[in-house]
């Protein structure tokens, strides 16, 4: 897994510097899924001006814990800005595991299990009781298919929830993620445009946020999974 070359949030450890950092390749990820304005999957509606606090549907509150540990550690919050926990990619989530990805209900029931004792097994404690580092080293063993105990193998569940991670982080805020626009804020996505005028085209130009869902227009229809 590559390491991220942005600081920790918390004045944590800085990791070592190697090639592309983990945030980047998230980041590119996310440009292209928000230019769709859909996510990859889909997932249950859910308006973008909903409330931060808000019950988890399918997740048990241990799994919801360790699920936000995690996503937060994938697309951290640090000087660039909120990351995956603050545009509650968590939420996205569970939301899409009491729907649409109700298929993948049980390999997160396995997975987030699966993270917590091979988190006491080689660090001690369990995931959302370990410090940044730390808990980075067991992300980077489940990447790189070292850690044990997974169905069938780490890595497997590792690209699931990085790639619901993503998408919670970088969607639609109709789907329940990307909540006050700050997966978009994050990679300078202004928004869908119904009409873009000469000078937003120049080169120069960087066009404003509109901060708005691509169903606040009526020209867009709402799908389903």
């Amino acid at each position: 897994m590559a390491s991220r070359s942005d600081d920790p949030p918390n004045g944590g450890p800085q990791p070592e510097k190697t090639g592309i950092s983990r945030r980047e390749l998230l980041k590119r990820a996310g440009m292209a899924g928000a230019a769709g304005a859909l996510p990859l999957s889909g997932a249950a509606p859910a308006g973008p001006s909903e409330p931060a606090q808000e019950p988890f549907e399918a997740l048990t509150a241990a799994e919801s814990d360790t699920l936000e540990a995690i996503v937060a550690r994938l697309i951290p919050s640090d000087r660039n800005g909120p990351g995956a926990m603050e545009a509650r990619a968590a939420h996205y989530i569970d939301r899409a595991l009491a729907g649409p990805l109700a298929s993948s209900r049980n390999a997160y029931a396995s997975g987030l299990a699966a993270v917590d004792r091979y988190a006491e097994e080689s660090r001690g404690a369990p995931f959302i009781e370990l410090g940044p580092e730390a808990q980075d080293a067991v992300l980077a063993d489940m990447e790189s298919d070292r850690a044990t105990g997974f169905y069938p193998d780490s890595s497997t569940f590792f690209e699931l929830v990085r790639t619901h991670t993503i998408e919670g982080t970088f969607c639609d805020p109709y789907y329940g993620g990307n909540a006050n626009f700050v997966g978009w804020d994050l990679i300078g996505y202004p928004g869908v445009r119904t009409v873009v005028t000469a000078d937003e085209q120049r080169m120069e130009r960087t066009p404003p946020s509109n901060r708005r869902s691509a169903y606040d227009y009526s020209m867009f229809t709402k799908g389903g999974a």
